[in-house]
């Protein structure tokens, strides 16, 4: 059977679909009697002399519609009918007209025949819908586009574009997706990126859902880790999820191919995160799990050193890893463990304990040798001179290393014979050095207690032959309080001057109005309390006391200019000769014209008691007019 081709408005077009129609027809027919065989046959043949028949009447005109066998070597070729053939169908609307005017070249069915053959010809395609998953057979390639066959109505169309990764080749089978089944070019748009994108998403739900491992090649660095492709996705690798150690230069893993585990997905954005330090750790798991059960309390391994910390070191014991606590690294005294063990250092180790349920080693250094005081030398006993390191300082005392492991004690109350508080801070260095006397020790306990001062005699069990009473000396002011100036004669003897003993004459509101710490102060020794081991000291007792003099100097009644230095509501202190300061009450103080004496005013006073006891003075502006008043009344009567 020909080819046929239909001139529509000098347009040609193909009869692929009548040439397909007449296909499936055969098909049927042959399964068919050959009664029903001829029918259609006779219809063709009935065609084929309608058309010679018209051509015989139209030999003048151009011919409409030929049917002629296909020829591959030259193009099919129309020619345009005549106009008195247009003028010759009447017009009308689309929707109004007879489509069946011109019948040439058309073979007629009846319509249960009709329906019949299009179910069969519409079985032969498969039904689609859009983002669905098919495989299609590469069936050809242009400049831009490859060609599938999924079995559909139509050929698919796929940009060449996302074939960058494969050689295409026609007969190909390849995975696609429905974007749409007709574009804006009525063209059916497949795509294999999103094809492979969504397949590729499905196994990562899979293998997140399973726990499988999945591989993948890292493509490049990303703010805070890497991107890997996965079966063409893109996924995220933190930079916390590389390694189990901390890694800062990501750009050695770019272009690497390693295993990881999906840890994350969002369905909704469809992005998924990985993980290579979960398989490490898996790993280390499982080896960390062989080695605990195999541990004994007691038992020696050998480890590397794997983290320096300020509170011990993490030894790796090869696949699993212990802690080494700082007081467990030497039997002496350790600052920071960093000074004595570093990263990547090989060493033995002792289990000291271990908890199978939490995982966690506790490993010890030291207990690989003997304690030292196991091992303490013969002499140290107690009385023997010693010398240590401070290698620690507490409020009640320091701590002198004698040897690796082996500390001794020196309470505050032992490093000077004196009396006075000692802040052991402020006197011990850390790293210095010192000389001591063992005063007790236990070695059952292992404890030492030391003296600095016992190195020499004490000095109290002779203090009246060098500081007897009376005797004059000459100290530094070492500490002033509210009440008195503690002065040090020499280490470890010193006294107190009481604020009362300053000064014979001047009252003072606080020591320090008179001295200052680090001044040097001559005193007296008033008295000595030996159990005590207390000295009582004196400054104004270097001078004859004064007031014995002022008596007849100062007797009640007498009048003295003085000077007001202090005023307040009760009265005012008022400077007389030789620097002696009286009291004068505020009733005391009115002048002659009713008002009151000020501060820094110069006007004669009398003295209205004197108590030579309490080295007080009292006296009186007042009584001065008052006796002139009075004896001028007198001399007036």
């Amino acid at each position: 059977m020909g080819e046929f081709y239909f001139l529509t408005t000098g347009n040609s077009y193909k009869g692929s679909p009548y040439k397909q129609s007449k296909k499936l027809e055969d098909q049927v027919i042959n399964s068919e009697n050959s009664g029903a065989q001829d029918e259609p046959v006779q219809q063709e043949q009935q065609v084929a002399a309608d058309a010679n028949t018209q051509q015989e009447q139209e030999q003048t005109e151009e011919p409409v519609a030929v049917a002629e066998e296909p020829s591959h070597d030259a193009p099919a070729t129309t020619s345009r009918p005549p106009r008195h053939y247009y003028n010759s169908i009447p017009e009308t609307s689309h929707d109004d007209f007879d489509w069946s005017v011109d019948k040439r070249n058309v073979a007629s069915y009846k319509e249960d025949d009709r329906q019949k053959y299009d179910g069969i010809y519409q079985k032969t395609f498969k039904t689609i819908s859009e983002s669905e998953l098919l495989r299609g057979a590469i069936v050809g390639i242009t400049k831009t586009d490859v060609i599938i066959n999924i079995g559909f109505k139509s050929d698919g169309m796929v940009s060449l574009n996302e074939f960058r990764d494969m050689d295409v080749k026609i007969g190909d089978e390849i995975e696609v997706m429905v974007v749409e089944k007709e574009d804006k070019n009525g063209h059916l748009h497949l795509s294999r990126k999103l094809a492979r994108a969504a397949r590729a998403w499905q196994q990562i739900v899979d293998f997140y859902k399973t726990g499988e491992v999945v591989t993948g090649t890292i493509t490049s660095k990303t703010k805070g880790g890497l991107i890997v492709d996965v079966y063409g996705l893109e996924t995220f690798l933190p930079g916390s999820q590389i390694d189990v150690k901390p890694v800062t230069d990501y750009d050695q893993y770019v272009g690497k191919t390693m295993d990881f585990k999906v840890v994350k997905i969002n369905e909704t954005i469809r992005n998924a995160v990985v993980s290579h330090k979960a398989l490490i750790e898996s790993d280390i798991e499982q080896q960390r799990s062989v080695i605990i059960g195999q541990l004994e309390k007691g038992q020696v391994l050998e480890g590397t050193v794997k983290n320096v910390t300020d509170f011990g070191a993490f030894i790796d014991l090869g696949g699993v890893d212990g802690l080494l606590y700082i007081t467990d690294i030497s039997w002496g005294r350790v600052t920071h463990p960093s000074e004595v063990l570093h990263n990547g250092q090989k060493l033995n180790v002792v289990v000291l304990d271990f908890d199978d349920e939490k995982k966690r080693i506790s490993l010890g250094l030291k207990q690989l040798t003997p304690h030292p005081w196991d091992n303490l030398p013969a002499e140290i006993v107690e009385g023997a001179h010693i010398k240590g390191k401070v290698v620690n300082i507490e409020d009640y005392g320091a701590f002198l290393e004698i040897m690796p492991g082996v500390e001794g004690l020196v309470h505050v109350s032992e490093i000077t014979w004196s009396s006075q508080p000692i802040n052991a801070k402020e006197f011990f260095k850390l790293g210095e050095e010192y000389e001591a006397v063992v005063v007790t020790l236990d070695r059952d306990e292992r404890k030492m207690s030391l003296s600095i001062k016992q190195l020499t005699a004490d000095p109290w069990d002779t203090i009246e032959n060098k500081y007897p009473i009376e005797s004059r000396h000459t100290g530094v002011v070492k500490n002033i309080t509210a009440y008195g100036v503690f002065v040090e004669l020499e280490t470890g003897i010193g006294g107190m001057i009481h604020i009362s003993d300053l000064s014979w004459i001047k009252r003072y509101n606080h020591p320090g109005e008179f001295v200052k710490v680090g001044d040097k102060i001559d005193v007296a020794i008033l008295s000595i309390d030996k159990e005590n081991r207390k000295l009582a000291l004196g400054h104004k007792q270097l001078e004859e006391d004064p007031w014995n003099t002022f008596e007849t100097v100062f007797p009640i009644g007498s009048i003295h200019e003085g000077s007001v230095t202090r005023k307040d509501e009760k009265g005012a202190t008022v400077q007389l000769q030789y620097g002696l300061e009286a009291y004068a009450p505020a009733r005391h103080l009115r002048k002659e014209d009713g008002s009151m004496v000020e501060a820094e005013e110069t006007l004669p006073f009398m003295i209205i008691e004197f108590d030579r006891n309490d080295k007080r003075i009292m006296v009186s502006h007042s009584k001065v007019w008052e006796q002139v008043k009075n004896e001028e009344k007198e001399a007036g009567g």
